[in-house]
């Protein structure tokens, strides 16, 4: 891929847990023949995530993320999503507390803050859910754990270096990467709006 991004992140979801259906692991496996050298980030925004998660993992999937929301037990959920030979990840909406998942990030690879309200694209990003991520900071420096937070929603060159100095290490970035099919540009604006590098990962275009 010619522009930076080396991860793709992929919405899956289910008209049920957010009010938008998109594609599921055929998608992902028919993806991965084209695109063998990018990391795929999958973020399950769906009810019973546990049940699709190894089909997502076969087709291709790299790191699955399930929302807090949807499961009785992260760790368990996240015990599952690893036994699959994947990674981990763990979402929460806006309205949802770091609190709900402090218990569990001594287990998680990811943390994935949504900061829109989650099911469609082209939203402004919320300014009050990178509090969640300064707080995921702070508790990932204090307990010295090495879990990714990655931001999702309205990530422009006006927000990104705000969540970057907030704490997140991964951007996803649909709407604005996309805009005019300027991929390329419009990622590297988007590094450019970051005073301090991001880690390897940087921004990920979203599909």
């Amino acid at each position: 891929m010619r522009a930076r991004a080396t991860w793709i992140h992929v919405d899956v979801m289910d008209g049920h847990f957010v009010p938008n259906l998109t594609i599921g692991p055929v998608v992902i496996r028919a993806m991965r023949k084209v695109s063998s050298q990018l990391f795929f980030d999958t973020h399950l925004m769906i009810d019973k995530p546990l049940k699709f998660a190894p089909a997502f993992a076969e087709a291709g999937a790299q790191l699955i993320t399930i929302h807090q929301e949807t499961v009785g037990s992260v760790r368990h959920a996240v015990q599952k999503i690893r036994g699959l030979g994947v990674m981990a990840g763990v979402s929460i909406k806006p309205r949802t507390s770091v609190s709900a998942i402090e218990p569990y990030l001594d287990c998680v690879d990811s943390v994935l803050v949504m900061t829109v309200e989650p099911g469609f694209g082209g939203q402004d990003l919320i300014p009050s859910t990178l509090n969640k991520v300064r707080r995921l900071a702070l508790l990932r420096e204090e307990r010295k754990l090495a879990f990714h937070i990655e931001v999702d929603g309205g990530i422009t060159p006006e927000t990104a270096p705000l969540a970057a100095a907030a704490g997140a290490n991964v951007l996803v970035a649909g709407s604005y990467v996309f805009a005019g099919g300027q991929v390329k540009d419009n990622i590297d604006r988007l590094y450019a709006s970051i005073d301090s590098p991001l880690n390897s990962h940087g921004i990920l275009p979203r599909e």
